[in-house]
């Protein structure tokens, strides 16, 4: 478990010095809420209707600076020719992916937090909890940073890695999508736990699921 927390440490160390990859999906983030907030400017003087579009404008916002951050998770080992070292590491090979996981989690828990405020500022929205809005994105991310983190490896070594990455991603995680988005929308609406309970066991399902098969098949991709 230590090792995992010092995996985990040791890239988000490095990233919060350079900033390289979290500056690249802040401005990414803001930039898809920004080019939204123009487009239904007609429509934000009703909160109906922000309730509506609010969850796919915050999951595009989410998924695709997702998809940045998870393409560059290997890089940094491989351009420094640290890739192999992190292998020879003596954890197991599970332990990496769990630390790798767990630094992207916590990114993109970073730009979400960093992105929600200008969202409410832009589209001129209220939003009257955050705990189960937060519940609903906190489990889609972790569900979606699982598979992107096994595939961020599967494809490290490849010339075409951000753009292959988010072609082998997106459908995969399609089956978290699409409850996340079901579940913000009612949560934003003023639903009850009850009343999603349904979506955030699909939700809560996969991330096991998925967290699982990352462990057991993590050792076979990261494998020249």
């Amino acid at each position: 478990m230590i090792r995992i927390f010092d995996i985990a440490a040791k890239d988000l160390k490095e990233e919060f010095r350079t900033k390289q990859m979290l500056n690249s999906m802040v401005i990414f983030s803001l930039l898809v809420i920004v080019i939204f907030s123009i487009s239904f400017g007609s429509i934000l003087g009703s909160s109906e209707n922000v309730e509506m579009i609010a969850p796919g404008v915050l999951w595009i916002a989410f998924i695709f600076a997702g998809s940045i951050g998870l393409s560059r998770s290997f890089v940094a080992e491989l351009e420094n020719g640290c890739l192999e070292a992190l292998k020879l590491c003596p954890v197991s090979r599970s332990a990496i992916y769990t630390g790798k996981a767990l630094a992207n989690i916590v990114l993109m828990l970073v730009v979400e937090i960093i992105t929600i405020p200008i969202f409410v500022i832009l589209f001129n929205y209220n939003i009257g909890g955050l705990l189960l809005p937060g519940l609903v994105i906190a489990l889609g991310t972790i569900g979606f940073v699982c598979v992107g983190t096994l595939l961020s490896a599967l494809t490290v070594n490849t010339r075409t890695r951000e753009i292959l990455l988010p072609v082998l991603l997106l459908p995969l995680v399609l089956p978290v999508l699409i409850p996340a988005v079901m579940a913000t929308g009612s949560a934003l609406s003023g639903a009850s736990l009850g009343d999603i309970s349904q979506e955030l066991r699909l939700l809560f399902v996969y991330d096991v699921v998925f967290f699982l098969v990352g462990q057991l098949v993590f050792e076979y991709v990261i494998q020249d």
